[in-house]
């Protein structure tokens, strides 16, 4: 009973969030070890690849503004092909970032501070990948300008009917806001690396970076005030940017598309698919790092349970889309679905069903959600399935109502060639945030431990004295 006793937390009497009873010292030398590294071979094997992959974006791109959209998969009726299908998934994996921040933050759930910079992160890279499709798939990319509202040499506006300039506004907006709330979070851990810095270089560069943090009482106050409204502000846009980007299909008169159900489906498909890209990140980098003990089985068995739910919600959707094809009564509604589990692309939507529908099931076994391999690799199909998931209902272009036009679309080496891309885009910055900037939140994960509470007892430590020791520490080591 003893030693159940200490491995709880001593105020609340619950499992740590943070094993191994570490001290403020450790945690700031935990965090800090992989970007003071002397030995980089591995980071430079994994950015190096990262970086190949992104020159094949590169070279994509460049042939396509060269050539035009024909070196594409798109054919007539497939106006769009997969250059909507790989926006709308990045779009879709940002997500998780938002909300393990903002909305967890406002809802005061303390797991989310081992995983919450993690999760900013990837949404900005997602959001950065995200942003490259709409100006690629326009086919003019040297009028791209047109969908920004600034006057132009010929005096066109934008359509602000248009829901594709929506998504220009609404995943903007997000990026920035995201962007600024993942910056002021980074600001005291900024100030904290610069005064472990050696190097002169890299301690201004921190120094700029932390804009004078001094860790002063008005300087917390301020950044509390500064992160509480951001979160606030950010919040709305976990359910208002992908609605919008749904919107691209939903505002349609096209069956299958046209369809309320879209907003709230999507937004839990895109949470649902962000989680999972979360899961997929942390679990190698915390054994690669040796940070087990701050990003726990606790920490990754919370994220398994919204993937559950996020799950279910979207297997729902998949059902109430049949269900309303049915008793809708028309029979242009009920082909596109029927066709999607029988036609063409049959196969691919039963991938989807798979790994979207049945996947997540794994989860209601807590011996599974606590299984690391287990939960790495099913991560890896749900972002398989939530893919497959875009891709479906961008097929549904296929069929449409003059069977005599119908065609199967195949994608051509440079569709492929751009989604591998992509991924070396994002995996390239993911690398190079592992090895600039502190992937967990040294600041606020110190804020979870047991000694950050004045109420604690450590030992023979008064509640009060612990407070004090406590203070001092954060002044001692960041």
């Amino acid at each position: 009973m003893a030693m159940v006793k200490d491995a709880l937390d001593p105020v609340h009497g619950r499992a740590p969030l943070i094993l191994g009873n570490p001290s403020y010292k450790d945690i700031t030398e935990a965090v800090a070890r992989p970007i003071e590294l002397s030995n980089y071979r591995g980071w430079w094997v994994g950015f190096l690849v990262s970086a190949s992959l992104l020159g094949v974006l590169l070279v994509s791109i460049g042939y396509l503004f060269w050539e035009g959209t024909g070196i594409w998969g798109v054919n007539n009726p497939v106006g769009w092909g997969w250059a909507i299908v790989n926006f709308v998934f990045w779009v879709g994996i940002g997500h998780a970032g938002t909300l393990i921040s903002a909305v967890l933050f406002l809802f005061r759930q303390r797991w989310r501070t081992s995983i919450n910079r993690f999760a900013e992160a990837m949404t900005i890279f997602a959001v950065i990948c995200a942003l490259i499709f709409p100006g690629i798939h326009v086919g003019r990319v040297w009028v791209v300008y047109y969908m920004f509202p600034v006057p132009n040499q010929m005096d066109m506006w934008p359509n602000f009917m248009s829901p594709l300039l929506w998504d220009v506004f609404a995943v903007s907006t997000y990026f920035t806001v995201s962007l600024l709330f993942w910056y002021v979070g980074l600001i005291p851990d900024f100030a904290t690396m610069r005064d472990r810095s050696v190097s002169k270089v890299r301690k201004l560069v921190y120094a700029i970076f932390a804009l004078g943090w001094r860790g002063s009482m008005r300087a917390w106050v301020n950044y509390e005030r500064a992160y509480a409204l951001l979160a606030a502000i950010a919040t709305p846009l976990v359910l208002s940017v992908h609605s919008v980007v749904s919107f691209d299909f939903a505002v349609s008169f096209l069956p299958g598309w046209h369809t309320t159900i879209f907003p709230p489906y999507f937004v839990a498909g895109a949470i649902f698919s962000g989680f999972a890209m979360v899961l997929t990140l942390a679990i190698p980098a915390r054994k690669i790092f040796k940070l087990e003990h701050i990003i726990n089985e606790k920490h990754l068995e919370n994220m398994a349970k919204v993937i559950l739910l996020t799950g279910s919600l979207v297997g729902y959707a998949y059902a109430m889309e049949f269900f309303v094809a049915w008793y809708s009564g028309n029979p242009y509604e009920q082909f596109t679905f029927i066709n999607r589990a029988t036609g063409s692309f049959g196969w691919a939507y039963w991938i989807m069903v798979t790994c979207n529908v049945i996947t997540p099931q794994f989860f209601w076994f807590k011996k599974l959600r606590r299984n690391v391999t287990v939960l790495f690799i099913l991560s890896i199909f749900v972002n398989i399935g939530m893919w497959f998931e875009r891709f479906v209902i961008t097929m549904s272009l296929s069929a449409d109502n003059l069977p005599s036009s119908w065609d199967y679309f195949k994608p051509t080496f440079w569709d492929i060639s751009t989604l591998v891309g992509s991924f070396g885009l994002f995996f390239t910055l993911f690398f190079l945030f592992l090895r600039w900037i502190p992937m967990v939140a040294i600041s606020e994960v110190k804020g979870v431990l047991p000694q950050a509470n004045p109420h604690s007892h450590h030992g023979s430590v008064s509640g009060e004295d612990a407070y004090v020791d406590s203070a001092k520490e954060v002044l001692a080591h960041g």
